[in-house]
């Protein structure tokens, strides 16, 4: 048995309560808010302005990868502390007060702080987001509609960019510090939406006190231990489920490709083919634009193909679509790099639903998706020094391929694992699963099978029989 997308046609088994339908829509005006930072297409700008050097800059980059994976480990921990709702809360303060720093110290210091206050905000809320919007609607018995929920989140979080970036000229002429106080403003309303989200109930109540026994027991003496238990779970959760681990590290290729291509590389390669900047603002927006469509139809995959062997492919596709552009035209290169845009969209909540799926039940969450986000910047981290040495020699073609051959050895590497190596677990409760309080609700009923019985496997995983293999 394998686990499969939802038909494009398919209806969710089970209907929205009020309940999922409110934490649904919050979880869209979050994630919205939260991620729409006015000054991105601007920063670079702004900072010269301000009088910093390249390398000032390009520093100032450098400290905020490091200062993010950095951050991620107390946060998750924090966020399984203290409940997903509230780590929420505390990220969009934090971020509102980040992008108040350039308007009241535009100086070195001042924006130095900015990004670190930015990888503190944001690695708050990184796992707790997606931690909160899983287990709040598996609590619901609505967990058929995640992957929709958090595909569709994704979309309107790029069509607001899509929207609003233009816009950052015309109000940055009424008014120079515009978009750092539009951006406060929107965290701001993050910070409402958060306020709003009503707690969960049950195994998912914030804190996770019923979710987790041993932090139960913490905090009956005062709570002493509960954060170092929480980091020693989560590490024995990744030793303890190779498939976990395996998913965590399909992951790294969707993530560092989109972030080297979509951030470093795309004025880049834009120039290189004879682009000029005037038309730099119109690309990013059409790529937006294609990302978002993605991500607000990941059910159009077809379920010939099980969700890993989707991201699998997709990757190739990202792959696929950088040894092109070292080959193409403008125009060619634009094509591209929407297509690349639309692969994105699809990988992203498909990729992020395999993670929670294969998450064991009762384990800190939270903790173990800081723990995917710290190894997949991590490894962004090193592709962007690679990317500068690549760069300052001229070898922007060369890169490109062995970018190319890079992500299809690691994913070549990858499916052999998977096919050789069999994965196998003992009868496990998925999230939200059959108890005595109501029907099944888990990651088997969200991909549309019935649990068949004796074939207990990890929740959202391919079956690693070692006669018919997995996977792709």
């Amino acid at each position: 048995m394998t686990a499969r997308l939802p038909r494009r046609d398919a209806r969710p088994t089970a209907p929205l309560t009020d309940t999922a339908r409110r934490i649904i829509r919050l979880n869209y005006g979050f994630q919205l808010l939260f991620n729409l930072l006015w000054w991105m297409p601007v920063f670079y700008a702004y900072q010269k302005e301000a009088g910093l050097s390249d390398a000032k800059i390009f520093g100032i980059q450098s400290v905020y990868y490091v200062a993010f994976c950095l951050f991620e480990i107390p946060t998750g921990l924090i966020a399984d502390r203290i409940g997903a709702r509230n780590c929420l809360r505390a990220g969009a303060v934090v971020m509102t007060a980040a992008n108040l720093m350039p308007v009241l110290s535009p100086s070195y210091g001042g924006f130095l702080v900015h990004f670190l206050a930015i990888a503190a905000g944001r690695s708050l809320t990184s796992g707790a987001a997606s931690a909160y919007l899983y287990d709040g609607l598996h609590a619901q018995r609505c967990g058929t509609h995640y992957l929709k929920a958090e595909g569709t989140a994704r979309a309107l979080g790029l069509a607001a960019k899509v929207l609003c970036w233009p816009l950052v000229g015309p109000f940055m002429a009424l008014a120079h510090s515009a978009p750092y106080v539009l951006s406060a403003a929107s965290a701001a309303g993050s910070l409402a939406c958060a306020v709003a989200l009503p707690r969960l109930a049950g195994p998912a109540a914030d804190g996770g006190t019923a979710a987790h026994p041993a932090r139960k027991a913490a905090r009956a003496s005062g709570g002493r231990g509960t954060v170092l238990r929480d980091a020693r779970a989560a590490l024995r959760c990744v030793a303890s489920s190779p498939w976990l681990a395996l998913v965590m590290v399909q992951g790294v290729a969707v993530f560092t490709l989109s972030r080297i291509c979509q951030v470093n590389l795309f004025q880049p390669i834009l120039i290189d083919h004879g682009i000029g900047e005037s038309w730099h603002g119109g690309v990013l927006a059409a790529m937006t634009l294609a990302e978002a469509v993605g991500s607000a139809r990941p059910q159009w995959l077809s379920r010939r193909l099980s969700p890993v062997a989707w991201v699998s492919v997709l990757s190739l596709a990202l792959a696929g679509t950088l040894a092109g552009m070292a080959a193409g035209g403008p125009w060619t290169v634009v094509a591209l790099l929407c297509l690349f845009a639309v692969a994105t969209g699809f990988a992203y909540p498909v990729q992020r639903k395999l993670v929670n799926d294969a998450v064991p039940p009762h384990a800190p969450r939270a903790t173990l998706l800081s723990v995917e986000s710290i190894v997949d910047r991590a490894v962004c981290a090193l592709a962007a020094v690679a990317v500068g040495a690549y760069l300052s020699a001229g070898r922007l073609d060369a890169l490109l391929w062995h970018s190319a051959l890079a992500t299809a050895v690691l994913l070549g590497a990858f499916q052999l694992v998977v096919r050789s190596t069999a994965v196998r677990t003992g009868p496990t409760a998925a999230p939200g699963g059959t108890g005595s309080d109501g029907p099944a609700d888990g990651p088997a009923a969200d991909a549309g099978l019935p649990p068949a019985a004796g074939d207990a496997q990890v929740p959202g995983r391919p079956r690693t029989d070692a006669r018919r293999g997995a996977g792709v």
